[in-house]
């Protein structure tokens, strides 16, 4: 009998939590039975509003002594100096064209000016092609123009 009033003890407080989250509504007076389905509220986002396309300022020339002939050159300007480029890769309105040899690789970016036009070079980047170091840009271009 003792061990009957024991296991009712522990029992009781489990079945007392099973009933008191028995999934009833919080809505006073609502009745104390299972919720069988609820329906939601649609969600409330703010409108969806289209994208705004801010002018982009005008690229930035560089602007390095010995770069003269590069820097505001057109893709044929630039052929004509360094031969096929290697790579000729387009990323929205911009271009890279990327010139190698034996001394270096030279990239050269082209934007298109403000006005519109043509694509013309705007910054130059120079490494070694066998490690990727970077190389003075000047050195490269001559010894380029050299081949």
């Amino acid at each position: 009998m003792r061990r009957n009033r024991l296991a009712i003890l522990f029992i009781l407080p489990l079945l007392a939590a099973c009933g008191a989250s028995g999934g009833g509504s919080a809505v006073k007076g609502a009745s104390k039975g299972p919720v069988i389905g609820t329906a939601r509220q649609p969600s409330r986002l703010p409108p969806v509003r289209a994208p705004v396309r801010a002018m982009l300022p005008a690229a930035q020339a560089l602007a390095m002594p010995g770069l003269e002939g590069v820097i505001g050159a057109n893709q044929g300007d630039l052929i004509r100096q360094f031969g096929p480029a290697r790579l000729d890769v387009w990323e929205g309105d911009a271009r890279k064209l990327q010139f190698s040899g034996t001394a270096c690789v030279l990239d050269i970016y082209l934007y298109p000016p403000s006005a519109g036009g043509e694509p013309q070079a705007t910054y130059v980047d120079a490494r070694r092609a066998s490690d990727g170091k970077d190389v003075d840009r000047v050195t490269c271009i001559a010894a380029l123009r050299q081949r």
